[in-house]
Order: structure tokens, then C-alpha cells, then sequence
């Protein structure tokens, strides 16, 4: 029997500063830690990104414990890293990493886009990954926009991208540690959508633009309003676009364990922090320069 999943949280999504980077932040902020298993969801730009404005220019940096993802919605981004990948992410596209015992990556508009200009938007969500997989082998996987499966409402007016999960027989094509469904969806104006999701996992809907109502009564608005989270009490949720709308759908079996985080590394103890730090100064996570 189908039953909408109630709502726990309706939640602003902050702007914060990140350096020469000004972005939303709607989680984790003040009111909520995390969605276990998602621990940070960063909405930055829409940006016009030129030769004389560019502070998306990340250079190498590391990571250990979890996997940090990229959805990119407009612009052009050129990934580099330890483990020797080379890749432009195209809007529409992911980069999913999983850093496990350590990875260094750079990333950045790529020097094409810069040269023209344009608009640079994106999702960088950090999930978490289980003890016992923290310090498997680091991995890197990329979709460009038409590897990913998508379905349609019956109205036409919606489309969800199966980025990673499973929905309605389509499933994701990138390879999880952690059962999790993540989802994007482009909606026209009245499009209505009804989303599977196992009443055990945690849910959010995040708005990156437009106007939604979820579960026929909560409304969300770009600028406002813009994340809602779900108890664990039901199998479904929906929406109803009142404007062209751009929408992130993410659930996941809680991993149920303790978070210990420092700057880029995402562990279980103080200890393992120290270690991860020592590693990374010993270079035991590879080179990029």
C-alpha cells in the first residue's frame, strides 16, 4: 500500500562564504546535522564565470572517509586527480568520487568556458561512506548527461534522471557503496511526479529554482523555503511544479554509526582524523601538482 512519507523539516538553504566562493548551504546547518547517510549539500552559483571572474578554480586537495559528488547543472568543469583521471563534466553531468584510504583532486571551469563565459551551477554532495568501506581503494566514475535514464511523468511534463538508485525498472548506472537513490528532476510548469522510496531511507527534496508544492501541501521557493525532509513512516512522495522547476531527490539507508569530520576527511574516531592528516603530509594519498 502507497503512503506519502510525512514531512520532519522545511529548512531555508543559507548563503555562506567557502573562501572567494559564496554558496548555499542547506545542510548541515544549525537545525539539522545531516540526512544520514548525506552529511553536506552545497548549491553553488549560478555564477558568470570570465577571465576576469573565476573563484571556482579549486586546486588539489584531499579527501578520505567518503564519496564527494558533483552534479553540474550549467557550465563546463575540468576534474583532475591522484588516481590519474582527466575529465570535463558537461552540464547535466556527475562526477562521483569515492575517496576512500585517500584521494587528491582538483577541479575547475575549464579554460574554454572561462574564454567565452557563461553560467557555472552545480551540486556538491558529500556522502557518507560506512566504517568498513573508509579505507577501501579510491575510485572515480563520470556520466555525461545521456548515459543517464531518465523517466517521465505521464504528463510529460517531468523528467527524472536516474543518476544513482533505482525507480520505476530504471536504475542509476553508477555504482554505490551504500543503497541510496539520487535523483534530478526538470519539471515544466504544472508537471506532477509520485517517487518511490523505501519507507528506512532518509529522504530530502532539495529546490535549486522554480516553485514546488511536495505532498500536495508544503510549498517551496527559490530564495526561501528551499530543502524538505522526510520521517522514515512512509513508501512515497510527490510534487506539483507551479513554475519551471529544477529539483534534487535524494534518500538512503542510514548508516547508523558516528561521524567524526575535519576539514576534507570524514571518519569515526579523533584517531583516524590524526591519521588521515599524517598520511596526507607523508603523501601515502598519491601527488597531483
Amino acid at each position: 500500500m502507497k503512503k506519502l512519507k510525512s514531512v520532519k523539516d522545511i529548512v531555508v538553504s543559507p548563503l555562506v562564504n567557502m573562501g572567494a566562493i559564496r554558496l548555499r548551504q542547506p545542510l548541515p546547518t544549525s537545525e539539522i546535522e545531516n540526512v544520514d547517510p548525506f552529511l553536506l549539500l552545497h548549491h553553488y552559483g549560478p555564477y558568470m564565470i570570465s577571465e576576469f571572474n573565476n573563484p571556482f578554480d579549486l586546486g588539489p586537495h584531499p579527501h578520505r572517509g567518503f564519496e564527494p559528488i558533483t552534479l553540474l547543472f550549467k557550465g563546463e568543469q575540468f576534474h583532475r586527480d591522484s588516481l590519474g583521471n582527466e575529465m570535463i563534466v558537461k552540464a547535466g553531468g556527475v562526477q562521483w568520487t569515492t575517496a576512500g584510504n585517500g584521494i587528491i583532486h582538483a577541479e575547475s571551469p575549464t579554460k574554454d568556458f572561462v574564454k567565452r563565459t557563461g553560467e557555472l551551477e552545480g551540486i556538491q554532495l558529500w556522502l557518507n561512506l560506512p566504517a568498513k568501506d573508509k579505507m577501501m581503494t579510491p575510485n572515480y566514475q563520470h556520466l555525461e548527461a545521456d548515459q543517464i535514464p531518465k523517466i517521465f511523468s505521464l504528463d510529460k511534463k517531468v523528467q527524472l534522471n536516474v543518476i544513482a538508485g533505482e525507480q520505476k525498472n530504471e536504475k542509476g548506472l553508477i555504482k554505490t557503496q551504500t543503497i541510496v537513490n539520487v535523483f534530478t528532476a526538470m519539471a515544466e510548469e504544472n508537471g506532477k511526479l509520485e517517487i518511490d522510496i523505501p519507507i528506512n531511507h532518509k529522504t530530502l527534496i532539495y529546490l535549486l529554482d522554480g516553485e514546488i508544492l511536495v505532498n500536495n501541501s508544503n510549498l517551496l521557493n527559490k530564495g526561501e523555503d528551499q530543502m524538505i525532509t522526510f520521517n522514515q513512516d512512509g513508501n512515497l512522495i510527490s510534487f506539483t511544479a507551479k513554475k519551471a522547476s529544477i529539483i534534487l531527490i535524494l534518500s538512503g539507508e542510514p548508516i547508523n554509526e558516528k561521524v567524526t569530520q575535519y576539514g576534507p576527511y570524514v571518519m569515526n574516531t579523533q584517531t583516524e582524523i590524526l591519521e588521515a592528516m599524517r598520511d596526507y603530509q607523508q603523501g601515502k594519498m598519491g601527488h597531483l601538482y
